[in-house]
């Protein structure tokens, strides 16, 4: 398996990280992941990717906080 794409938002202004976070995952393809890293919950967001996205959606914690929360989110088939 290829190491997977990691986009860590906590150096990117918190205006900016639903929109960057969207873009990544718009560019995936049905089947693939990234690993989004960040200082909070990212709960929320998933629910918004979920109601303006796709029903397809990959969302699986890998840790989750206190400081840190890593979640793999793609598409799936």
């Amino acid at each position: 398996m290829a190491t997977p794409n990691v986009f860590d938002v906590r150096e990117v202004p918190p205006r900016d990280r639903h929109p960057r976070i969207f873009q990544t995952f718009d560019a995936l393809e049905t089947g693939e992941t990234f690993e989004l890293v960040n200082d909070h919950d990212p709960a929320p967001l998933r629910y918004q990717l979920l109601a303006e996205r796709d029903a397809n959606l990959v969302w699986d914690y890998l840790e989750a906080g206190p400081e840190v929360w890593r979640v793999r989110v793609g598409k799936s088939a």
